[in-house]
């Protein structure tokens, strides 16, 4: 038999199974025996439950895994294990070239990898050992323990003090506080900074100190772990003693992990979840990948040039064999005579590795280092940092800097993101009637009960001290005063406007609410149930008990939710009201209340209880609950707060549609209130002709028809004359656009409706769920034209579209850190989106996107001249570098100065991109790694390449420039063309650089020094280590003639004019808006010269 010392014993024989009401089909569960206490004998069979411990582990790897795990992700990649293969080959066959070029560059790209992921995930193995390490209270055998956080079991007995994290998931059993509740913020979970209201469970509120909560003897049955935060089913907490007594548990119960205890002294808890089975841990999820634009132009130009490599080694392969087909040309006759098979396969497997550095491996590796090291130009932008909040901007990802270029869309919310999310009390209509000061006459009996709903009808909690989380608040000075807290600033806005009007609310205090009225009376309510507000429901409903015993049910919500549950009262006049406030832009609420009999009352209660008490279906069980019980009402009136918008949103909205951008408003808010928001942030124009797509209209024509005719309006108007048009689109229609359409003949909705979009200048999608945000994102990014997508939002409901969309900003707002921390970038404040993207993502586009052709184009200018050769050498495979050149030439010669340029380059000024947005335009839909543009990069590197290889045959042919009459050998006419192929790629970065520092200077001028260094040291010391020294004196000798010095200067010229020519033309006679403003630029700086 259980035993509870507070509670007489009972029988146990009538205990009802572990069984809820209106339950039939059990989902499997778990027991948690509190306090670890066994069953007595002859009680039910006590079987012993295996839970994991409380280590939270988010790194990737181990000590003992990371070789392994790290070299098979990496070698995933196709780039790298085509290396691998052409590495392989080197150390199995006879090739050309040492093993040691392919493989060290692969080594240097593995390597800097690995140590980068390796550090990544140390960073996490030290942030997972602070937490695993964090101390805990446990109480055991009535006194409190001190043990690390992965020490606790499911079972323990947790005690938590004030400002602390709870370490686990735990059921609240009581709390310091008399009223046995205590407030939370759970700001790491759901991204919600404000404080919320947890209760214990009613029949262990009383436990107050260690040694009587070590003596509860009880079970709590709950559902096995699931990720779901807000679809709770806590089971049943069991006292078998209690009279089988069995008690519901919500998530008003329950703590989660990682929330953090505010403003009670402590509270002593029961762990059911530990470890990697805690909601938080069930929710680490790797975000899907995303792949910018860049990153699939170069995977598409990767497979261009392998099909070159394929097809350079193919024609090799073939030629050797026509070549060697004439006897005299074949293996001389002391030598086996060449065979067809297997020895093609050979020699094509040489050429391939002969050529293989067409394949710019080390491209990849400059590409990370170069969104790496740029990610950090947005955290450092001192004109992103935004005082108030303390904090700038934050790169979460830095994969994506350069889509912040191409962003054609751009979806963000209206609260919190557009407007402050500051609310301020404005009015209040009661039956009609305005009130929105003091300054009232006597009040009426409906007036008085409204100020007493929105009195009572709430979740704010009062902190009766001066500080709250240390810092002095307070609504009355030299008062006692107190401080309003609550999840939603709308509430704390209504109750302080009820404060002005006269009525106070003091506290909550042993589950009464107290009112401090107009004649200073202090009115206290029994606080029965409360309905919490869900965006379903769009209303919250609080049953109250007043001082005579009357029963209220007072219900705010939306219009749209009030309305139609109204029986009686001023309807009409309200709802003028309402419509006159949201045509204004500002946020109504509609109050109204009923009363109940003491029968209904318990039917209420019966009706609550047996949903509360279902393990399967909970949530619709209550939503059922809810439509049931909140019905009947007889409406008082209505409310309106004032949401500002953001400092400079107008200015930042106008800049993106003149950039080219189109502009979405994705809200929860009626109609009437986002529209007035978005004509403020000139999203809408005066001129603009709004096209409306609402549930009002397709009452009236069905949906089919009002596509048509809109579709119809926008394109006879678009073939006429040009209009701006402006969609307005409701939840309920997006719903029925997104379904397939009943008539195959008329095709689908959704075509149609994009169609209109598209000749739309802005939308409007009002009265939005989370999951339409990202629906809208996704129906956008699958449309035809692919087009970038950016969603911007600030709040927990925001996540999804922003985890949707290829790039997701989030903001750091009133509304919690949920989607700062789920986007891939986070800003202050909205205004910072225009810096964002037309500066940070201008400029990052413009660089990686000249590092990608660049790369592809100085690899063309190395292998073709290696190519051309073989004509000359009987396709023997013979290279025309010497091994340090193949290997160094990616590595060192030329691969600071594209990463320097990559980095600091500023084709325009900033002053210039902010001032005119049009220029963003110049760099959309990827036009700067277009099929045309890399075309004519490749031509450019193989009519270089052909300069430097037939200039050098040429101007040496059958020549003796050496003064004691020796000719130049094969060595030193691959290093002439080497020489050629370094100064001309170098120097066509520099012509192409607009922004010059020292530090470009110093990087550019010094490779070229730094390569002529190298190679006199290379070619003028005898190295022990090399088991050949074929460049002994080479380079010395080349530079001792000077006809080599001509030759060098001459060929880097003829190679650089094409493009020069190209350049100057296109400025002259197709200059774009970029070139025209540089060509002013510079006028203006010469004239400010002289």
């Amino acid at each position: 038999m259980y035993h509870c010392p507070l509670i007489p014993c009972l029988p146990t024989v009538s205990c009802a199974l572990w069984q809820c009401v209106g339950e039939e089909n059990w989902v499997d569960t778990r027991t948690v025996y509190i306090g670890h206490r066994e069953p007595p004998p002859g009680a039910e069979a006590y079987i012993p439950q295996r839970y994991p411990d409380n280590r939270i582990v988010s790194s990737k790897y181990t000590f003992w895994n990371f070789i392994p795990k790290n070299l098979f992700e990496q070698f995933r990649r196709i780039a790298n294990f085509y290396f691998l293969i052409i590495f392989l080959v080197q150390l199995i066959i006879d090739t050309p070239t040492s093993p040691i070029t392919s493989g060290l560059p692969l080594f240097f790209v593995i390597t800097v990898t690995a140590i980068k992921q390796g550090y990544e995930d140390w960073l996490r193995h030290k942030a997972d050992n602070a937490v695993n390490r964090c101390p805990v209270h446990v109480i055991q055998h009535g006194k409190v323990v001190r043990k690390q956080s992965r020490g606790l079991r499911v079972g323990d007995i947790v005690l938590v003090k004030e400002d602390e994290t709870f370490p686990c998931d735990l059921i609240f059993l009581s709390s310091s506080r008399e009223d046995g509740n205590c407030f939370v913020t759970t700001a790491s979970l759901d991204g919600e900074s404000s404080h919320k209201t947890y209760y214990a469970v009613q029949d262990t509120q009383a436990f107050n100190t260690e040694e009587e909560v070590d003596t509860l003897w009880a079970t709590i049955e709950c559902e096995q772990p699931q990720p779901d935060l807000y679809n709770i089913c806590f089971g049943v907490a069991q006292y078998p003693l209690f009279c089988c007594h069995s008690r519901p548990l919500g998530s008003e119960n329950v703590l989660l992990r990682g929330a953090t205890l505010k403003n009670t002294r402590h509270v002593y808890a029961v762990a059911i979840y530990t470890g990697m089975e805690t909601k938080m841990a069930l929710n680490y999820q790797s975000k899907s990948q995303k792949r910018s634009a860049v990153e699939k132009s170069m995977n598409a130009f990767l497979i261009v040039y392998l099909c070159i490599l394929i097809s350079k080694a193919l024609i090799n392969t073939v030629l050797k064999y026509m070549w060697q087909a004439d006897p005299n040309r074949d293996e001389p006759w002391y030598n086996e005579k060449t065979s067809l098979y297997p020895q093609a396969l050979t020699d094509f497997l040489a050429f391939m590795v002969l050529f293989n550095y067409i394949i710019p491996v080390s491209m990849y590796v400059t590409v990370e280092m170069q969104k790496f090291l740029g990610s950090y130009f947005i955290s450092w932008d001192e004109e992103m940092f935004d005082e108030e909040l303390g904090e700038g901007a934050l790169v979460n990802t830095s994969d994506l800097n350069e889509e912040l270029g191409q962003v054609e869309y751009v979806f963000t919310d209206k609260t919190g993101t557009l407007t402050e999310n500051n609310m301020e009390f404005i009015e209040c209509c009661v039956d009609g009637r305005k009130v929105c000061n003091l300054c009232v006459p006597a009040l009426q009996e409906h007036e008085e009960l409204f100020f007493r709903a929105l009195c009572l009808c709430h979740t704010v909690q009062v902190k009766e001290e001066e500080t709250i989380d240390g810092i002095k608040r307070g609504i009355h000075q030299g008062k006692g005063t107190s401080f309003y807290i609550s999840s939603s600033p709308d509430e704390v806005a209504l109750v302080e406007g009820m404060k002005r009007l006269g009525f106070t609310y003091l506290r909550l205090k042993d589950n009464h609410m107290e009112i401090l009225n107009r004649d200073d009376d202090v009115e206290r309510f029994e606080l029965l149930e409360v309905l919490n507000f869900d965006s379903v429901r769009r209303r919250m409903s609080v049953i109250v008990r007043s001082a005579t015993g009357q029963y209220y049910l007072f219900c705010k919500g939306a219009d749209s939710s009030i309305f139609p549950r109204v029986i009686s009262g001023k309807v009409d006049q309200v709802r003028a009201r309402v419509e006159h406030n949201a045509v204004e832009g500002l946020r109504t609420l509609c109050v109204a209340y009923k009363t109940l009999t003491q029968i209904e009352y318990e039917e209420v209660c019966h009706l609550l209880n047996s949903a509360k008490l279902a393990l399967q279906e909970r949530d619709r069980k209550l939503a059922d609950a809810y439509d049931i019980i909140e019905r009947n009402f007889i409406l008082l009136g209505a409310t309106a707060v004032e949401d500002r918008l953001q400092e400079k949103a107008a200015d930042t909205i106008e800049s993106l549609h003149k950039a080219g951008v189109k502009v979405w408003v994705l809200t929860g808010d009626k109609m009437e209130t986002a529209a007035a928001t978005c004509y403020a942030s000139k999203l809408f124009r005066r001129s603009t002709q709004i096209l409306e797509l609402t549930t009002k209209r397709t009452e009236e024509q069905c949906l089919h028809d009002v596509l048509f005719d809109l579709s119809r309006t926008v394109l006879r108007h678009l073939s006429a004359d040009f209009r701006d048009y402006g969609l307005i689109i409701d939840g309920a229609t997006l719903s029925a656009v997104m379904k397939p359409s009943q008539d195959s003949s008329s095709g689908s909705y959704k075509e149609i409706f994009l169609e209109i979009c598209r000749n739309c200048s802005a939308v409007l999608c009002c009265r939005m769920a989370p999951l339409q945000k990202a629906q809208i994102v996704k129906l956008i990014k699958a449309s035809k034209e692919h087009p970038i997508t950016l969603a911007i939002g600030d709040g927990a409901n925001d996540v999804s579209m922003i985890l949707e969309a290829h790039v997701g900003i989030g903001i750091m707002g009133k509304e919690g850190r949920q989607a700062a921390r789920n986007s891939d970038y986070a800003i202050p404040k909205f205004k910072h989106l225009k810096r964002m993207l037309l500066v940070h993502g201008h400029y990052y586009y413009i660089r990686i996107a000249e590092l990608v052709q660049y790369f592809f184009y100085k690899n063309v200018c190395f292998i073709f001249p290696q190519f051309l050769y073989q004509f000359f050498c009987g396709f023997s495979q013979q290279p025309l570098y010497d091994t340090a050149y193949l290997t160094l030439y990616n590595i060192s010669f030329t691969s600071l100065p594209i990463l320097l340029y990559s980095l600091i380059e500023q084709h325009v000024s900033v002053d210039v991109l902010k001032r005119d947005p049009s220029l963003y335009r110049d760099i959309a839909k990827n036009s700067f790694l277009s099929w045309r543009i890399f075309i004519y990069w490749t031509f450019l590197g193989l009519f270089d390449a052909v300069v430097f290889f037939f200039g050098a045959f040429f101007l040496f042919d059958n020549t003796t420039f050496i003064s004691n009459g020796q000719m130049f050998g094969n060595w030193t006419f691959g290093a002439l063309v080497f020489t050629v192929l370094v100064f001309t790629v170098t120097l066509k970065l520099a012509l192409d650089t607009h922004y010059w520092t020292w530090i470009n200077h110093f990087v550019i001028w010094g490779s070229l020094l730094f390569y002529v260094i190298f190679s006199l040291l290379w070619g003028g010391i005898i190295w022990p280590f090399l088991n050949y020294q074929r460049m002994y004196y080479v380079f010395m000798q080349m530079l001792s003639s000077g006809p080599a010095w001509l030759s060098i200067i001459l060929l880097v010229m003829v190679s650089l004019l094409p493009d020069v020519l190209k350049k100057v033309l296109c400025r002259a006679l197709w200059p774009t808006t970029t070139e025209r403003i540089q060509g002013k630029s510079q006028n203006l700086l010469k004239l400010n010269y002289f």
